[in-house]
């Protein structure tokens, strides 16, 4: 019996995998142009003071015009700011394979959605840990602040949060820069339920699914490999206590803070609490959010973004993997 089982799903396996590749080949026909890179970190730090009004020139969107040249000849020489490039060189020589990551999501940007150009990328020193590589379609601009990639284990991030610095990772530029992305083209909540901000969050995961498929899910959470399956191992648990607890429609801000927001780990107020790794809210959206386009074939993406949380909910017929 086993035999004939595996007879018939095999050809299963086989149409599924072909019709992804179908897609896959289609993508890689689309024409971006070649990504390249731009050194601005260098531009800037091998400059001199003298050298702002050409700066400034060609590079407008990097110097507000309401800060003085003051902020930007102490940037220069600030010694803290030049340690950041001095320990950000010593990590990046090359660009060549974020370059082809970036190509690639590029072009499967622009298979779902016409309207997208390929933007200028940059990459920045910044000091400000909360900035992430950002897409800014009001000017067309990547801006990759790199010395926040440098991996978990780098001196500069010592007495940071773990769960903080374990996203200071090289494989988290791409990620952020998609969600980034994201944030232009998905309907905002239409209500304060906990439903409504985690199918938000899950739409924006559900984007990283198809912009950057090759991605592990780990990376596209932010999460280490152990706690993405941890998050998968205890699904049904995670599950049973949302719905037990009746949380999904509850209005409650704090639930963002326990349960969405980066934290080192999520709040069930058990036991528990301390294995569990943050944003398990935000992971569980999408999972509702993959059961719903798996189960509906006929939605389209864009169809997906503007679609209300209740009704993707209703219709996702979503149950945990036992």
């Amino acid at each position: 019996m086993k035999k004939y089982i595996l007879f018939l799903i095999f050809p299963l396996v086989l149409i599924s995998c072909n019709g992804k590749n179908e897609i896959e080949k289609e993508i890689d026909k689309v024409e971006v142009g070649e990504v390249e890179i731009v050194r601005f970190d260098d531009v800037f730090y091998n400059s001199k003071p003298e050298d702002l009004p050409k700066l400034k020139k060609a590079y407008p969107y990097f110097f507000p015009e309401n800060f003085p040249d003051s902020v930007w000849v102490n940037n220069m020489n600030d010694p803290f700011m030049r340690q950041l490039k001095e320990e950000t060189d010593k990590e990046f020589t090359k660009f060549n394979t974020l370059e082809g990551d970036l190509e690639s999501a590029f072009k499967h940007i622009k298979y779902y959605f016409n309207d997208f150009n390929t933007p200028e990328v940059f990459t920045i020193i910044s000091d400000d840990e909360s900035q992430r590589a950002v897409y800014s379609p009001e000017i067309n601009m990547v801006a990759i602040p790199i010395n926040l990639y440098l991996g978990k284990d780098n001196k500069l991030y010592d007495g940071l949060p773990s769960y903080q610095v374990q996203t200071f990772e090289p494989n988290q530029i791409v990620p952020d820069v998609v969600s980034s992305f994201a944030t232009d083209y998905i309907a905002p909540p239409k209500n304060r339920t906990f439903l409504a901000l985690i199918v938000y969050f899950g739409k924006e995961l559900y984007m990283k699914d198809v912009i950057i498929p090759n991605t592990t899910d780990a990376a596209k959470m932010g999460y280490t490999e152990e706690q993405e399956l941890w998050a998968e191992e205890n699904e049904s648990e995670i599950w049973r206590y949302f719905v037990e607890n009746k949380l999904l429609f509850d209005t409650d801000a704090k639930l963002a803070a326990r349960f969405v927001n980066p934290a080192p780990f999520s709040k069930f107020y058990l036991e528990l609490d301390n294995e569990s790794p943050g944003r398990l809210g935000v992971w569980m959206g999408w999972q509702i959010v993959r059961a719903y386009m798996e189960n509906n074939k006929d939605v389209t993406l864009q169809d997906l973004l503007n679609t209300d949380a209740k009704t993707i909910f209703d219709n996702s017929k979503y149950k945990p993997k036992k």
